[in-house]
């Protein structure tokens, strides 16, 4: 019982921060089984383990597998998914984000 409980507050607590977002960014694109998907708020609060003012989700992958992803989870801050492997990420800008992102989407699409 305890867990759903932490888990419905979390959930409030996520849905009460994001109602008070701005989408500043959102782009998806599908070319046959792979996706590409960016969204990027401003939130009023620092994500937890974030120096900015920025919650964001890019993804690269297809039905079930993500193959590159950049986020920032509340606690875990900044990262980047590759694969299997997940690193922190070094936040700079939205800029430098997408960029990063998009050059890791081609290097994978090239090696597909």
């Amino acid at each position: 019982m305890l867990p759903m409980v932490f888990d419905t507050i979390a959930l409030m607590v996520y849905d009460t921060i994001m109602k008070k977002a701005e989408l500043i960014f959102r782009d998806k694109r599908v070319d046959g089984d792979k996706i590409v998907e960016m969204t990027i708020w401003k939130v009023p609060n620092q994500v937890k383990a974030s120096t900015h003012f920025l919650k964001y989700s890019l993804y690269f992958g297809k039905k079930g597998e993500r193959i590159v992803g950049y986020d920032n989870e509340r606690g875990k801050g900044d990262h980047r998914h590759y694969r299997d492997h997940q690193e922190p990420y070094t936040f700079v800008s939205v800029e430098q984000l997408i960029d990063d992102f998009i050059a890791d989407v081609t290097k994978e699409r090239e090696n597909d």
